[in-house]
């Protein structure tokens, strides 16, 4: 058939069934993106006849005729589209995976449907921005700054990708062609718990185009865990990369390896699999008691599990003073059971990757992930392979949130590319990423508190059940960050804390924005705002009373003395400043009948910059012939902004413009080594290493402009592309043919000491007694992240980690039944929030300067999430008078207690 693509006339024959998205991109269209391939969230739009339209649900011979045009063809040979500069002026993008899709939307809009943007971008999801940047560009607001020479930091720079992001030119994890590409596909566990006696491969061998059947009798019997940190005790060697033992509903069971999908799909149907089932728990709380089916049996404290026998993965335990007494004596106590649901990354791109053997035999994966140079690492160990015979990278990666550092596909992959000698492609459907990858750790957390009658806090106690699901991939680390700044932002002299990790036959947990803080956060805020209203002490007062302020000790049980966090800055006070006064401005608010209820609420968090023991990042600098440099680092950029960052750190230091400034990066074959783009450590950890390394840069040519000027050192300036002493000046240009060699410098950080960050968050909401309707009328955040490298750029982290955590505060919830499995694994089931659901946040930030963040910034991508559940359920508090226990807040919900208070 024919179809012209962007004005251009393409013959093709589409594949029986085939979809009008696979078959662009066969021809190379790689704008044209798959987030669901069911028509819930929009990366796959394009203009069928100037109708904008998901091409996942258009068959592909209904095009013949058509005319399709992609993100690619808006753009003509005068320039950019206008929407294209406009998504480009206001930076209305972080990952870009959604933006292809929703430029062409944004394109297609008549000024009527561009008074209703939340009808018309209803089909158009992005999990990254929160949409205050989408609807910008939409009203032609520019937020770029242009900037001189060694003045970047600090300034709204654009991302050095936005052209090709808005063109569609930028390359993600699958947007490449291969030749002899070979496709994988994963047979799933349809039981909780089972041992596997037996594969029949026989009949999935016989379809045409497979190549290999692959089992736990092919993988290799090392015991790994799909979370990757820097050291291996924060996590239980629990995993194989096919396992005899099948824990919960989705875990891979068989690999096949076939020359199209639907011919390894078509295999995966014909296995034979004899299963003995084997007693499943699903419910942490059974899952501890004694007789409970033990879940990872003939395993131990040798592979770092706490209690194999309870189904412990990990503890804490700890106590400093006599909680009980304390709360004997206080003069206000509460106590209370809160519960925190599972919810999914819901990342656009799914996980995925491609792997083969270069020409020289090394081992290569391109995957979308977070931490390339720890999952090399597992690939050696796991297949024993020398570090020199393995390279695994990343393009852009489309979204992550802490679920792509994990380890997911790149063992399969290096599996099947080993034993076919082929280049192979796995990719995750969508309903893949929710049954089988990784959710936040659902948690049941008990708080206790107490306060003398001034307000002072005199007890605080935390009792946590994690649910950790069927692997310990982060179970422990998560855990012990949940017990720690939840309560070490607070003075208090009697603190304890329990705490489990627990298996079930469930999907597992896993990295998450906020690592654990934002499930206990909503209990201890509740806990210090029902103390302030017993004791009649305002919300904010009650807070300026209990928080650390530089010199106390930042402490939370079993620890009793400090450890590397010290106070970089400090800004919690005025953030707490900063919400109040504007909460308390006035600011237009629809009318709204008797039946609705009005209440303001926050609540607080402070946040470590790195996480515990370690965290290394390297970083080179070199300058080129023309007079810029090459900038060389490891993390990646997946929507955090790094890769901007850094190009403002390196011109700061060398007296240059980001525009002369070339970015290497995530790339274990450039050398070096980096722990991972987690944690918030992509600016405070890699950026110190970019820092360090343009400073010695900047010392080496000082140096050779002094030895060359017979000066000193110190009397030479590096500013405006040039070093200069009094009459003398280089050109960097001219420096780089004088020295006859390169001039090259390294840099690293360590990731120790560490600061902390602290965020605030305002709401004003109401909520309808008739119908337990929430609505948000106002919200505010203040964040302190230090000397804000990018405003524009910090500003969309804050907007979009308040948009993720109102989707798991409202209504995202993944759904279990009795049998562990998962019963909503698509978008239109689970409600990411569209535009029409996001309230626009207010963003405040502290003026403070980081003594050891990297030129004085502290870490600011993660944090935004943690304070928003506990904000809102107490604002719901203040509406209703009711203390609602349980997130999300949906209306079905909170119907029951509201109409039980205030009836018909």
């Amino acid at each position: 058939m024919s179809v012209i693509v962007n004005g251009r006339e393409v013959d093709t024959a589409p594949r029986a069934g085939q979809c009008l998205r696979t078959l662009l991109r066969d021809t190379g269209h790689f704008g044209v993106k798959k987030g669901c391939d069911a028509g819930d969230c929009g990366a796959c739009t394009v203009l069928l006849d100037g109708e904008p339209v998901h091409s996942c649900l258009i068959p592909a011979f209904r095009a013949e005729g058509k005319a399709v045009t992609t993100v690619e063809g808006l753009a003509t040979d005068d320039g950019l589209h206008p929407m294209q500069q406009a998504f480009l002026d206001a930076q209305a993008f972080q990952c870009g995976f959604c933006t292809a899709g929703m430029i062409v939307t944004c394109a297609s809009l008549n000024q009527a449907q561009k008074k209703d943007l939340g009808a018309a971008l209803k089909g158009n999801l992005c999990r990254c921005t929160g949409y205050r940047a989408i609807e910008d560009a939409l009203l032609g607001h520019v937020h770029v700054e242009q900037v001189a020479a060694g003045e970047a930091f600090g300034r709204s720079l654009p991302a050095p990708a936005g052209p090709d992001v808005v063109c569609g030119r930028v390359r993600y994890t699958f947007d490449m062609t291969v030749e002899g590409l070979l496709h994988v596909k994963l047979a799933r566990s349809p039981h909780a718990h089972a041992r596997i006696a037996g594969i029949d491969k026989r009949a999935a061998l016989a379809v045409p185009g497979v190549h290999a059947v692959l089992t736990h009798e092919d993988a290799p019997a090392t015991l790994f865990s799909t979370a990757r940190h820097e050291q291996a005790w924060m996590d239980p060697a629990d995993t194989r990369v096919l396992d005899d033992v099948v824990r919960f509903i989705g875990q891979k069971v068989a690999a096949v390896v076939a020359e199209t999908e639907a011919a390894a799909e078509e295999a995966c149907r014909r296995l034979v699999v004899d299963y003995e089932i084997l007693p499943a728990v699903v419910d942490p709380a059974d899952a501890i008691v004694p007789g409970a089916p033990i879940i990872h049996a003939g395993r131990g404290s040798e592979h770092r599990i706490a209690d194999v026998g309870r189904n412990i993965v990990a503890e804490t335990h700890g106590e400093f003073g006599d909680v009980a007494a304390a709360l004997a004596s206080a003069a206000a106590t509460y106590e209370g059971t809160f519960t925190t649901q599972r919810v999914q990354h819901a990342a656009l791109e799914t996980h995925g990757g491609l792997a083969w053997l270069d020409v020289n035999g090394v081992l290569t994966v391109r995957s979308s992930t977070q931490v390339p140079f720890l999952t090399k690492r597992a690939l050696c160990e796991i297949f024993d392979l020398a570090p020199d015979s393995v390279r695994v990278f990343c393009e852009r990666v489309g979204g992550g949130f802490g679920g792509k550092q994990e380890m997911f596909v790149e063992d399969i992959l290096a599996l099947a590319a080993l034993k076919t000698k082929r280049p192979v492609k796995l990719e995750f459907t969508r309903e893949e990423q929710f049954i089988a990858t990784s959710t936040r750790h659902p948690m049941r957390v008990t708080v206790k508190a107490g306060a003398d009658k001034d307000g002072k806090l005199t007890a605080l106690q935390l009792d946590v059940l994690s649910n950790t699901g069927a692997y310990g991939n982060h179970a422990g680390p998560v855990l012990f960050h949940a017990c720690a700044e939840s309560i070490s932002v607070y003075n208090c002299p009697n603190k304890k804390v329990d705490g489990l990790a627990v298996y079930t036959n469930t999907v597992p947990a896993g990295a998450y924005r906020g690592y654990g803080l934002p499930q206990t956060t909503f209990a201890v805020e509740a806990a210090i705002d029902e103390l302030a209203r017993q004791l009649g002490i305002d919300a904010f007062e009650m807070r300026r009373r209990n928080i650390v302020r530089p010199g106390d000790a930042m402490l939370a049980p079993p620890a009793s003395e400090p450890s590397d966090v010290l106070y970089g800055s400090y800004g919690l006070d005025q953030c707490l400043d900063l919400v109040e006064r504007a909460m308390a401005e006035a600011t237009p608010t629809p009318e709204l009948a008797a039946e609705w209820l009005k209440g303001d609420g926050i609540a607080l968090t402070m946040i470590d910059t790195v996480p515990p023991d370690g965290h290394i990042a390297d970083a080179t600098v070199s300058l080129r012939d023309d007079g810029g440099f090459v900038l060389t680092v490891g993390t990646a950029e997946f929507g955090n902004g790094t890769s901007t960052v850094h190009r403002q750190i390196a011109a700061t230091v060398l007296g240059t413009t980001v525009g002369r400034i070339t970015l290497k990066q995530s790339d274990t074959a450039h050398g070096g080594h980096d722990t991972g783009a987690y944690g918030s450590t992509g600016t405070f950890v890699a950026g110190r290493a970019t820092q360090a390394a343009a400073e010695a840069l900047a010392e080496t040519i000082k140096r050779f402009a002094a030895d060359r000027w017979n000066v000193a050192p110190g009397a030479c300036v590096i500013a405006d592309d040039a070093i200069t002493c009094g009459a003398h000046r280089l050109a960097f240009a001219e420096l780089a043919n004088a020295s006859g060699s390169p001039l090259t410098a390294s840099g690293s950080s360590q990731g120790t000491p560490r600061s902390v960050a602290f965020n605030v968050q305002g709401f004003r909401v109401a909520v309808n007694k008739g119908t337990g309707e929430v609505r948000i009328l106002k919200s505010v955040q203040a964040a302190d992240a230090g000397r804000v490298a990018n405003p524009m750029q910090c500003r969309g982290q804050v907007e979009g980690g308040v948009a993720q955590a109102l989707g798991a505060a409202l209504y995202e919830e993944i759904v279990i039944d009795d049998t562990g499995r998962v019963i909503n694994p698509r978008f239109r089931d689970y409600h990411v929030p569209s535009y029409a659901d996001v309230p626009r946040t207010e963003v405040l930030f502290a003026d403070t300067h980081d003594t050891i963040g990297p030129l004085g910034a502290k870490s600011m991508s993660e944090s935004p999430y943690n304070p928003v559940a506990a904000a809102l359920g107490n604002a719901l508090r203040a509406a209703t008078g009711i203390r609602f226990t349980a997130v999300p807040f949906k209306p079905d919900r909170l119907f029951a207690q509201v109409q039980e208070k205030f009836g018909e």
